[in-house]
């Protein structure tokens, strides 16, 4: 089996010319979880995007080994499309099999809706969709940025059995999030400890 594993050390992030936070080190491992949290604006969204390689860390190093999948504010799946040909269509660029997809949809409660086109499905079910193509994907690695918006209490649910299930196949999971999430045994980071200090320092 490929070595999995996602490794920062003492990762920078300055946008727009300012710097959101410094100093961050997380190292995991198969079967491993980390929750960052903190209020909007403080980064964890940036440190999403550098975990998944999107975002150049301005400081320190990253170490990914494992494929990568991450599920943002954006659906990324064709709108006119049904939901299942949308979600296909990530699937074989995954080269993911159907019966992986099927389970997929299953995870997410989302069987009923493969034939209705993304544009018609509510929010939560969108949100249900974007987890749903990370479940597909096969990928080791999941990164989600706010997983749990828009999400009642039984996708939420099905968000926590997704992310046990795949931490006990020895996945690894990185969630940012504001809210509590249903991730087992995480390790939390609060965002607002590696802020940049104040000026003056």
């Amino acid at each position: 089996m490929s070595r999995v594993g996602l490794r920062l050390s003492g990762v920078a992030c300055v946008r727009g010319g300012r710097l959101l936070f410094r100093g961050v080190d997380l190292a995991m491992e198969p079967g491993g979880s980390a929750l960052l949290k903190g209020p909007n604006g403080i980064g964890k969204s940036s440190l999403i995007r550098i975990c998944a390689g999107l975002l150049r860390a301005s400081a320190g190093m990253v170490e990914r080994h494992g494929r990568v999948a991450l599920t943002d504010e954006r659906l990324a799946l064709d709108m006119e499309q049904p939901l299942r040909a949308a979600l296909d269509f990530w699937a074989r660029l995954d080269r993911a099999t159907a019966q992986a997809l099927d389970a997929a949809l299953e995870a997410m409660a989302l069987e009923p809706l493969a034939q209705v086109p993304v544009r018609m499905l509510s929010t939560g079910q969108r949100k249900r969709a974007a987890l749903a193509r990370v479940i597909a994907s096969g990928a080791p690695i999941w990164l989600l940025d706010e997983p749990g918006n828009g999400l009642d209490d039984a996708a939420l649910g099905l968000l926590g059995d997704a992310v046990a299930g795949h931490l006990a196949r020895g996945g690894i999971v990185v969630a940012a999030s504001h809210q509590p999430l249903p991730l087992v045994t995480p390790v939390v980071m609060a965002m607002q400890d590696h802020v940049a200090a104040e000026e003056g320092e």
